[in-house]
C-alpha cells in the first residue's frame, strides 16, 4: 500500500494541482487541497483499496477539499461565486501553445514576476510535489528560509493578481530558461534524491523530467540549451539501473557496471550532442554539461576517458556558470589529469563556500584517501556520512571509510 500511495504522489501530484489551479485560479487552494486528498487517501485506501483510477479520485476528492474550505471560510458573495465554479457551463479557453496540464503549470509558476530562484523554487513545490526540505537541499539553504520564499512567491501571485493564463507562442522563448532549470532540479532529485528516507532513485520524477523537457524540445526545436538539457538528462538516466547494487549501496560511476547501462539512451544523447555541435553556436551550460556526459558514456572502461577533454569542457563551463559547485566537479575531473594533489588544493579553496554541502566532503575524503592522509580522510567521511543525501549513498561512504582500518 505504501508504494501505491508513493506512486500515486509522483504520478499524479502535478495533475491534481494543475486541474485545481486552472479550476479555481489560487496556488494556495490548489496544494492545500491536493494535500488534504492525499491524506485521506492515506487513511482510506489501506481499508478500501487502491481505486481504479487513483488521479481520477484525487482529483474528486481535492475538488470537494476545495470546495469546502472556500464555503467554509467565505463570508462574502463573490467567494460563493467562486465556491460555484465547478457548475460553470462557459466553454473552456484555448489552450494555445501548450497543451499539456503540468507543462502549462510549470510556465505559470514561472512567471516573469517572480525572481528566478523563486519560480525554480515554487514550481518544485507545485508542479514536481517536493517537500521543504528537499527544496531546500537542492538550494544550499535552510528549510525556514526555503518555506518563506515559497509562501511569500504564491503571496505575491495572488496579490498582483497573476492569471494562470498560458503564455503565447511568442512568449516561449523568453519563459524557457526558468522552466529548464526547474526541470533539471526535478530530474536532479529524482536521481540524486536527497532525503534521509529516500529512496535513492525516484524514477518517476526522472520520467516526468524527460518527458516534460521533451515537449519542451518538441515546442522550441532551435532551442539549443531544450537540446542540450534533454541529452543530459538522457545520458545520466540511461545510467540509472546500475547506479545502485543488489545490496542497495550507491554504485560510482568508476565501479559501475557499464554493459548495464541503457544503449538506446545513450545513442540518442550522443545523438543530440552531436547535432548542437554541427551547428556551430556557442554551447550554453545544459550543452556543456551533456558533452561531458557524452564523454563518460563513450568510454567503454573507465580508464579510457578523455579526462583532457573533460577538463577542457569544464573550463567552458566555469566561464559561463562561476559557481562553487562547477569548481568541485572541475576538480574531482583534474585529479584524474594532474594528480590527486593538485585537485585538493582546488578543493580546499572552496570550503568556505561548500562546508555543508556533502559531495564537497566526499571529494575531499576521497582524494586524501589517493594520497594516503588515512585520519584526514577518515575525519572528512564521517562529516560527508552526516550530510549525505540517502541510505544508499551513506552505505557506500561507511564502507570507504572502514576501509581505512
Amino acid at each position: 500500500m505504501r508504494a501505491a500511495l508513493t506512486r500515486a504522489h509522483q504520478e499524479e501530484w502535478a495533475w491534481v494541482v494543475a486541474s485545481l489551479t486552472r479550476h479555481f485560479g489560487d496556488l494556495d487552494i490548489a496544494e492545500e487541497a491536493t494535500a488534504e486528498a492525499f491524506a485521506t487517501a492515506v487513511e482510506r485506501w489501506p481499508a478500501d483499496g487502491v481505486p481504479p483510477n487513483p488521479g481520477a479520485w484525487l482529483t474528486t476528492t481535492a475538488n470537494r477539499k476545495a470546495i469546502d474550505r472556500i464555503r467554509r471560510e467565505s463570508k462574502r458573495d463573490d467567494k460563493h461565486k467562486e465556491a460555484r465554479m465547478l457548475h460553470d457551463d462557459t466553454p473552456a479557453e484555448p489552450l494555445g501553445a501548450i497543451d499539456d496540464e503540468r507543462l502549462r503549470l510549470i510556465f505559470t509558476c514561472c512567471h516573469p514576476a517572480l525572481a528566478m530562484e523563486t519560480r525554480v523554487a515554487l514550481t518544485l513545490r507545485m508542479v514536481g510535489g517536493l517537500t521543504v526540505p528537499e527544496i531546500a537541499r537542492a538550494f544550499l539553504v535552510q528549510e525556514t528560509a526555503m518555506g518563506q520564499r515559497i509562501t511569500r512567491a504564491k503571496a505575491k501571485i495572488k496579490a498582483a493578481r497573476i492569471p494562470y493564463r498560458l503564455p503565447s507562442t511568442e512568449d516561449l522563448p523568453a519563459r524557457v530558461a526558468g522552466v529548464l532549470a526547474v526541470l533539471f532540479l526535478v530530474f536532479n532529485e529524482g536521481y540524486l534524491a536527497t532525503g534521509a528516507d529516500s529512496d535513492p532513485v525516484r524514477p518517476g520524477l526522472t520520467a516526468e523530467a524527460i518527458r516534460l523537457t521533451r515537449l519542451i524540445r518538441a515546442l522550441l526545436p532551435a532551442d539549443g540549451e531544450a537540446a542540450g538539457l534533454l541529452a543530459l538528462m538522457l545520458l545520466t538516466e540511461a545510467r540509472r539501473t546500475a547506479r545502485v547494487s543488489a545490496g542497495g549501496e550507491l554504485v560510482t560511476l568508476a565501479e559501475q557496471d557499464r554493459g548495464a547501462w541503457d544503449p538506446a539512451l545513450i545513442a540518442e544523447g550522443h545523438r543530440l550532442v552531436r547535432q548542437r555541435l554541427a551547428t556551430g553556436e556557442a554551447p550554453g551550460r545544459y550543452q556543456i554539461l551533456a558533452a561531458i556526459n557524452a564523454v563518460h558514456t563513450s568510454a567503454r572502461d573507465v580508464r579510457d576517458t578523455d579526462w583532457s577533454q573533460v577538463v577542457a569542457l569544464y573550463d567552458q563551463l566555469v566561464r559561463l556558470d562561476p559557481s562553487p559547485v562547477v569548481a568541485l566537479n572541475r576538480a574531482i575531473a583534474v585529479a584524474e589529469l594532474d594528480g590527486p594533489d593538485v585537485a585538493l588544493a582546488a578543493v580546499d579553496r572552496l570550503e568556505g563556500r561548500l562546508a555543508g554541502y556533502h559531495a564537497f566532503h566526499v571529494a575531499r575524503a576521497d582524494l586524501l584517501r589517493r594520497l594516503g592522509r588515512g585520519q584526514q580522510a577518515r575525519a572528512a567521511y564521517d562529516r560527508a556520512i552526516e550530510l549525505a543525501g540517502n541510505t544508499a549513498e551513506t552505505a557506500y561512504l561507511t564502507r570507504r571509510r572502514d576501509q581505512l582500518g
